[in-house]
């Protein structure tokens, strides 16, 4: 037991330096040596827990898609619970608090977009069809303006992510970007939804 517990602690050590390395370096200049070093092992150990740089990158992005799913999953019950642009609009904050904070996340999201890796986890693309199916849900309920398109909006929404994470990574400490957000809603969402009906 005690074993399985110092293996598990050096398997997850590799992996968060490994998101480390990643994400200030890129994934092609990433060394085995680096990140041994940082996670505080001899490449040795590195190899007898991962098979190379290729499986560290995939264990980096798989933390990052259950991160994903975790704010989609809380984003989807706020939604039925009958707000869903509230909720979307929620989740993009939390998610940008995860491409700020948490270096797993945002080094798998770094990854996705490395054309020197061939990533098996589209972060982005879930990250679409999740907004594209809430998007979907408030045209349902009437929340979206005429002649908004859930799949446009979910674009937006994407596109919007994008930028936030190039300015979280320009931001030291990330201290801009919740207010960025704020303001690029404030620009946005006027136009996507629908006017408040007034009730006699």
């Amino acid at each position: 037991m005690v074993k399985q517990q110092r293996a598990a602690r050096t398997r997850e050590s590799l992996v968060r330096a490994a998101a480390e390395v990643f994400a200030e370096e890129g994934f092609v200049a990433a060394s085995i040596a680096a990140i041994s070093e940082r996670a505080g092992v001899s490449p040795g150990a590195l190899n007898f827990h991962f098979d190379g740089k290729t499986a560290l990158a995939r264990a980096v992005e798989g933390r990052a898609a259950e991160a994903l799913r975790a704010i989609t999953r809380a984003g989807g019950r706020a939604g039925r619970a009958g707000d869903p642009l509230g909720a979307l609009v929620e989740s993009t904050y939390a998610l940008q608090r995860l491409l700020v904070g948490d270096v797993l996340v945002r080094a798998g999201f770094a990854l996705g977009a490395d054309v020197a890796h061939r990533s098996r986890v589209d972060l982005r693309g879930q990250w679409r069809l999740w907004a594209e199916e809430s998007f979907g849900a408030a045209a349902r309920a009437g929340l979206l303006a005429d002649g908004v398109s859930a799949r446009d909006a979910a674009r937006l929404v994407v596109a919007v992510t994008a930028g936030l994470e190039v300015l979280a990574a320009a931001d030291a400490d990330g201290a801009d970007v919740p207010q960025a957000l704020t303001r690029i809603w404030s620009v946005v969402l006027p136009g996507i939804a629908a006017e408040p009906q007034e009730t006699d």
